[in-house]
Protein backbone atom coordinates (compact mmCIF):
# COMPACT_ATOMS: atom_id res chain seq x y z
CA UNK A 1 0.00 0.00 0.00
CA UNK A 2 1.09 3.52 -0.63
CA UNK A 3 1.41 5.30 3.12
CA UNK A 4 -0.29 9.14 2.34
CA UNK A 5 2.64 11.23 3.67
CA UNK A 6 1.98 15.46 3.99
CA UNK A 7 0.73 16.89 0.99
CA UNK A 8 2.65 18.07 -1.60
CA UNK A 9 2.28 20.89 -4.29
CA UNK A 10 3.10 20.41 -8.11
CA UNK A 11 3.11 22.18 -11.10
CA UNK A 12 2.34 19.97 -14.39
CA UNK A 13 0.12 19.83 -17.32
CA UNK A 14 -0.29 23.51 -16.81
CA UNK A 15 -2.10 22.71 -13.48
CA UNK A 16 -0.99 23.10 -9.75
CA UNK A 17 -1.56 19.50 -8.07
CA UNK A 18 -2.11 18.98 -4.63
CA UNK A 19 -1.26 14.95 -3.80
CA UNK A 20 -0.79 12.98 -0.77
CA UNK A 21 1.15 10.80 -2.98
CA UNK A 22 4.48 11.48 -3.59
CA UNK A 23 4.84 12.04 -7.60
CA UNK A 24 8.75 12.63 -7.71
CA UNK A 25 8.21 13.03 -11.78
CA UNK A 26 7.04 16.57 -11.21
CA UNK A 27 7.83 19.70 -10.14
CA UNK A 28 7.37 20.89 -6.97
CA UNK A 29 6.27 23.86 -5.87
CA UNK A 30 5.96 25.87 -2.70
CA UNK A 31 2.65 26.86 -2.28
CA UNK A 32 -0.14 26.91 -0.40
CA UNK A 33 -2.62 23.69 -0.88
CA UNK A 34 -5.49 26.34 -1.07
CA UNK A 35 -4.08 27.65 -4.53
CA UNK A 36 -4.42 23.76 -5.95
CA UNK A 37 -6.80 22.86 -8.99
CA UNK A 38 -6.59 19.49 -8.72
CA UNK A 39 -6.58 16.99 -5.84
CA UNK A 40 -5.12 13.47 -5.41
CA UNK A 41 -6.32 11.71 -2.72
CA UNK A 42 -6.31 7.93 -1.39
CA UNK A 43 -9.44 6.43 -0.56
CA UNK A 44 -11.01 2.69 -0.50
CA UNK A 45 -12.95 2.74 -3.33
CA UNK A 46 -14.09 -1.09 -2.97
CA UNK A 47 -17.61 -1.27 -2.08
CA UNK A 48 -17.96 1.80 -4.80
CA UNK A 49 -16.54 -0.30 -7.37
CA UNK A 50 -18.96 -3.35 -6.66
CA UNK A 51 -21.95 -1.50 -6.65
CA UNK A 52 -21.18 -0.46 -10.37
CA UNK A 53 -20.25 -3.74 -11.17
CA UNK A 54 -18.22 -3.11 -13.97
CA UNK A 55 -15.53 -5.51 -15.25
CA UNK A 56 -12.11 -4.63 -14.58
CA UNK A 57 -9.87 -2.77 -17.53
CA UNK A 58 -12.99 -1.34 -18.57
CA UNK A 59 -13.65 2.43 -18.21
CA UNK A 60 -17.30 3.16 -16.12
CA UNK A 61 -18.03 6.69 -17.04
CA UNK A 62 -21.40 7.99 -15.06
CA UNK A 63 -21.96 11.88 -15.76
CA UNK A 64 -18.75 13.78 -14.22
CA UNK A 65 -17.33 10.63 -13.00
CA UNK A 66 -14.83 8.18 -14.47
CA UNK A 67 -13.70 5.16 -12.98
CA UNK A 68 -11.58 1.78 -13.84
CA UNK A 69 -9.73 -0.42 -12.15
CA UNK A 70 -6.27 -2.28 -13.02
CA UNK A 71 -5.41 -6.23 -11.50
CA UNK A 72 -3.06 -6.21 -8.82
CA UNK A 73 -2.22 -2.46 -8.77
CA UNK A 74 -5.56 -0.05 -8.22
CA UNK A 75 -9.19 1.48 -8.78
CA UNK A 76 -9.03 4.68 -9.81
CA UNK A 77 -11.75 7.77 -10.33
CA UNK A 78 -11.65 10.45 -11.29
CA UNK A 79 -14.51 13.41 -10.94
CA UNK A 80 -14.98 16.60 -12.49
CA UNK A 81 -11.91 17.70 -13.96
CA UNK A 82 -10.82 18.64 -10.56
CA UNK A 83 -10.08 15.03 -8.68
CA UNK A 84 -8.25 11.88 -8.57
CA UNK A 85 -9.23 8.79 -5.88
CA UNK A 86 -6.68 6.24 -5.81
CA UNK A 87 -7.70 3.08 -3.92
CA UNK A 88 -4.36 0.67 -4.26
CA UNK A 89 -4.70 -3.15 -3.66
CA UNK A 90 -2.31 -5.24 -1.59
CA UNK A 91 1.28 -5.13 -2.52
CA UNK A 92 0.91 -2.94 -5.52
CA UNK A 93 3.94 -1.30 -7.64
CA UNK A 94 3.92 2.00 -6.72
CA UNK A 95 5.68 3.01 -9.93
CA UNK A 96 3.03 1.40 -11.91
CA UNK A 97 0.30 3.31 -9.75
CA UNK A 98 2.08 6.81 -10.34
CA UNK A 99 2.28 5.37 -14.09
CA UNK A 100 -1.86 5.20 -14.26
CA UNK A 101 -1.82 8.60 -12.21
CA UNK A 102 0.02 10.52 -14.47
CA UNK A 103 -1.15 8.82 -17.25
CA UNK A 104 -4.56 7.96 -17.88
CA UNK A 105 -6.18 9.13 -14.90
CA UNK A 106 -4.35 12.89 -15.87
CA UNK A 107 -5.54 12.37 -19.78
CA UNK A 108 -9.31 11.82 -18.54
CA UNK A 109 -9.11 14.48 -15.83
CA UNK A 110 -7.99 17.31 -18.86
CA UNK A 111 -11.09 15.58 -21.31
CA UNK A 112 -13.50 16.35 -18.09
CA UNK A 113 -11.57 20.11 -18.18
CA UNK A 114 -12.24 20.43 -21.95
CA UNK A 115 -8.79 20.05 -22.55
CA UNK A 116 -7.59 18.81 -25.92
CA UNK A 117 -5.45 16.25 -25.79
CA UNK A 118 -3.29 13.86 -28.46
CA UNK A 119 -1.46 10.93 -27.75
CA UNK A 120 2.25 11.61 -28.37
CA UNK A 121 5.25 13.60 -28.29
CA UNK A 122 6.10 17.69 -28.22
CA UNK A 123 9.27 18.93 -29.35
CA UNK A 124 10.17 22.60 -29.40
CA UNK A 125 11.75 23.43 -32.77
CA UNK A 126 12.63 27.28 -33.58
CA UNK A 127 10.00 28.59 -30.84
CA UNK A 128 7.18 26.70 -31.48
CA UNK A 129 5.84 23.18 -30.81
CA UNK A 130 5.83 20.25 -33.23
CA UNK A 131 3.83 16.86 -32.09
CA UNK A 132 4.27 13.61 -32.86
CA UNK A 133 1.64 11.67 -32.79
CA UNK A 134 0.35 8.11 -32.76
CA UNK A 135 -0.75 4.55 -31.57
CA UNK A 136 1.56 2.57 -28.91
CA UNK A 137 4.48 1.62 -30.53
CA UNK A 138 4.61 3.64 -33.75
CA UNK A 139 8.12 5.34 -32.58
CA UNK A 140 6.73 8.99 -31.46
CA UNK A 141 9.10 8.69 -27.93
CA UNK A 142 12.11 7.02 -30.10
CA UNK A 143 11.74 9.85 -32.60
CA UNK A 144 11.16 12.85 -30.15
CA UNK A 145 14.60 11.13 -28.43
CA UNK A 146 16.06 11.41 -31.27
CA UNK A 147 15.26 15.72 -31.50
CA UNK A 148 16.52 16.06 -27.82
CA UNK A 149 20.05 14.14 -28.79
CA UNK A 150 20.19 17.11 -31.12
CA UNK A 151 19.67 19.61 -28.79
CA UNK A 152 16.05 20.43 -29.09
CA UNK A 153 13.72 20.19 -25.74
CA UNK A 154 10.64 17.89 -25.01
CA UNK A 155 7.75 19.77 -23.47
CA UNK A 156 5.54 16.80 -23.24
CA UNK A 157 5.52 12.57 -23.91
CA UNK A 158 2.60 10.60 -23.83
CA UNK A 159 0.16 13.50 -23.47
CA UNK A 160 -0.04 16.45 -25.10
CA UNK A 161 -2.20 18.67 -23.71
CA UNK A 162 -3.94 21.97 -26.50
CA UNK A 163 -5.13 25.21 -25.37
CA UNK A 164 -6.47 27.81 -28.03
CA UNK A 165 -5.42 31.49 -26.75
CA UNK A 166 -7.73 34.39 -27.38
CA UNK A 167 -7.50 34.83 -30.95
CA UNK A 168 -7.79 30.50 -31.45
CA UNK A 169 -4.45 29.99 -32.25
CA UNK A 170 -3.41 26.93 -30.57
CA UNK A 171 -0.19 25.89 -28.14
CA UNK A 172 0.51 23.36 -26.47
CA UNK A 173 0.88 23.08 -22.67
CA UNK A 174 4.06 21.78 -20.90
CA UNK A 175 3.82 18.34 -18.84
CA UNK A 176 7.19 16.91 -16.61
CA UNK A 177 10.64 16.51 -17.23
CA UNK A 178 10.42 12.93 -18.31
CA UNK A 179 10.24 10.14 -21.28
CA UNK A 180 9.48 6.69 -21.59
CA UNK A 181 11.33 4.68 -23.81
CA UNK A 182 11.74 1.03 -24.83
CA UNK A 183 14.53 -1.26 -23.90
CA UNK A 184 15.10 -1.72 -27.77
CA UNK A 185 15.36 2.30 -28.37
CA UNK A 186 17.67 2.70 -25.81
CA UNK A 187 20.04 0.16 -27.46
CA UNK A 188 19.69 2.00 -30.90
CA UNK A 189 20.93 4.97 -29.04
CA UNK A 190 23.87 3.06 -27.56
CA UNK A 191 22.54 3.49 -23.79
CA UNK A 192 22.60 0.86 -20.84
CA UNK A 193 19.13 0.64 -19.28
CA UNK A 194 20.38 -0.47 -15.89
CA UNK A 195 20.94 3.43 -15.68
CA UNK A 196 16.92 4.09 -15.72
CA UNK A 197 14.09 2.58 -13.69
CA UNK A 198 11.88 1.11 -15.37
CA UNK A 199 8.33 1.95 -15.14
CA UNK A 200 7.25 -1.28 -13.45
CA UNK A 201 8.41 -4.72 -12.27
CA UNK A 202 8.92 -6.68 -15.34
CA UNK A 203 8.57 -3.88 -17.62
CA UNK A 204 11.28 -3.25 -20.47
CA UNK A 205 9.99 0.47 -21.18
CA UNK A 206 11.99 3.03 -18.98
CA UNK A 207 11.70 6.30 -17.56
CA UNK A 208 14.20 8.68 -18.77
CA UNK A 209 14.38 12.09 -16.96
CA UNK A 210 14.84 14.96 -19.47
CA UNK A 211 15.33 18.12 -17.14
CA UNK A 212 18.40 19.80 -18.57
CA UNK A 213 15.91 19.35 -22.02
CA UNK A 214 12.99 20.21 -20.74
CA UNK A 215 11.12 23.01 -22.28
CA UNK A 216 8.63 24.45 -19.11
CA UNK A 217 7.16 27.50 -21.13
CA UNK A 218 3.97 26.61 -23.38
CA UNK A 219 4.67 27.02 -27.08
CA UNK A 220 2.15 27.72 -30.15
CA UNK A 221 1.73 24.38 -32.16
CA UNK A 222 3.71 24.83 -35.20
CA UNK A 223 2.38 21.09 -36.69
CA UNK A 224 1.65 17.64 -36.17
CA UNK A 225 3.04 14.80 -37.78
CA UNK A 226 1.47 11.04 -37.42
CA UNK A 227 3.84 8.58 -37.03
CA UNK A 228 2.91 4.90 -38.57
CA UNK A 229 4.27 2.17 -39.46
CA UNK A 230 4.46 0.68 -43.04
CA UNK A 231 6.06 -2.91 -44.54
CA UNK A 232 8.24 -0.54 -47.12
CA UNK A 233 11.52 -0.37 -47.23
CA UNK A 234 11.76 3.60 -47.61
CA UNK A 235 10.12 6.53 -44.92
CA UNK A 236 7.46 8.92 -46.77
CA UNK A 237 5.97 12.38 -45.30
CA UNK A 238 2.28 13.40 -46.67
CA UNK A 239 0.27 16.47 -46.26
CA UNK A 240 -3.12 15.05 -44.42
CA UNK A 241 -6.12 16.80 -46.28
CA UNK A 242 -9.79 17.59 -46.18
CA UNK A 243 -11.43 15.40 -43.38
CA UNK A 244 -8.54 12.71 -42.97
CA UNK A 245 -7.29 15.81 -40.64
CA UNK A 246 -10.19 15.26 -38.70
CA UNK A 247 -9.84 12.17 -38.47
CA UNK A 248 -6.11 11.36 -37.50
CA UNK A 249 -6.61 14.07 -34.47
CA UNK A 250 -10.08 12.14 -33.51
CA UNK A 251 -8.06 9.13 -34.10
CA UNK A 252 -4.85 10.44 -31.90
CA UNK A 253 -6.59 12.14 -29.22
CA UNK A 254 -5.67 10.29 -25.51
CA UNK A 255 -8.25 7.47 -24.45
CA UNK A 256 -10.42 8.76 -27.76
CA UNK A 257 -12.94 6.30 -26.65
CA UNK A 258 -14.07 8.40 -23.62
CA UNK A 259 -14.77 11.35 -26.08
CA UNK A 260 -18.57 9.91 -27.06
CA UNK A 261 -19.20 8.74 -23.22
CA UNK A 262 -18.44 12.00 -21.94
CA UNK A 263 -21.15 13.75 -24.33
CA UNK A 264 -18.08 15.64 -25.83
CA UNK A 265 -18.43 15.03 -29.57
CA UNK A 266 -19.35 18.03 -30.70
CA UNK A 267 -16.67 20.14 -28.55
CA UNK A 268 -14.06 17.85 -29.87
CA UNK A 269 -14.98 18.29 -33.68
CA UNK A 270 -15.29 22.05 -33.02
CA UNK A 271 -12.01 22.25 -31.25
CA UNK A 272 -10.48 19.82 -34.21
CA UNK A 273 -11.41 22.30 -36.79
CA UNK A 274 -9.80 25.09 -34.94
CA UNK A 275 -6.75 23.57 -35.00
CA UNK A 276 -6.94 22.32 -38.03
CA UNK A 277 -7.21 25.78 -39.71
CA UNK A 278 -4.12 27.33 -38.20
CA UNK A 279 -1.74 24.29 -38.81
CA UNK A 280 -0.51 21.70 -41.30
CA UNK A 281 -0.66 18.17 -40.50
CA UNK A 282 2.02 15.30 -42.30
CA UNK A 283 1.84 11.54 -41.76
CA UNK A 284 5.31 9.87 -41.69
CA UNK A 285 5.81 6.27 -42.74
CA UNK A 286 8.22 4.80 -41.91
CA UNK A 287 9.33 0.95 -42.12
CA UNK A 288 8.62 -0.81 -39.09
CA UNK A 289 11.91 -3.28 -38.77
CA UNK A 290 14.41 -0.30 -39.51
CA UNK A 291 15.69 2.11 -37.31
CA UNK A 292 15.09 5.37 -39.31
CA UNK A 293 14.54 8.14 -37.01
CA UNK A 294 17.92 10.06 -37.94
CA UNK A 295 16.59 10.27 -41.52
CA UNK A 296 13.19 11.08 -40.26
CA UNK A 297 14.45 14.01 -38.16
CA UNK A 298 16.10 15.36 -41.35
CA UNK A 299 13.03 15.77 -43.26
CA UNK A 300 11.09 16.67 -40.88
CA UNK A 301 13.06 19.79 -39.99
CA UNK A 302 13.84 20.11 -43.92
CA UNK A 303 9.54 20.26 -43.89
CA UNK A 304 9.70 22.57 -40.82
CA UNK A 305 12.35 24.70 -42.45
CA UNK A 306 10.40 25.05 -45.72
CA UNK A 307 7.00 26.24 -44.23
CA UNK A 308 9.40 29.07 -41.97
CA UNK A 309 10.95 30.42 -45.28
Amino acid sequence: MIVAKTNMIYHAFGLKINSTIPLPELVALHESIDMAEVQIDIADLTELWMKKDVQQGRFLVDDQMVMFQIPETATFLIETGKKIIVSPMKDADHNKIRLYILGTCMGVLLMQRKVLTLHGSAIAIDGKAYAFIGHSGAGKSTLASTFINKGYQLLSDDIIPLLLDEEGCPYVIPTYPQQKLWQESLQKFGWDSSAFSPLFERETKFAIPVHSSYWKDPLPLGGVFEITKTEEDHTEIKLIQNLDRFHTLYNQTFRHTLIPRLGLREWHFIKSARVINKIKMYQVQRPSNVFTAPELLEKILKIINEEMN
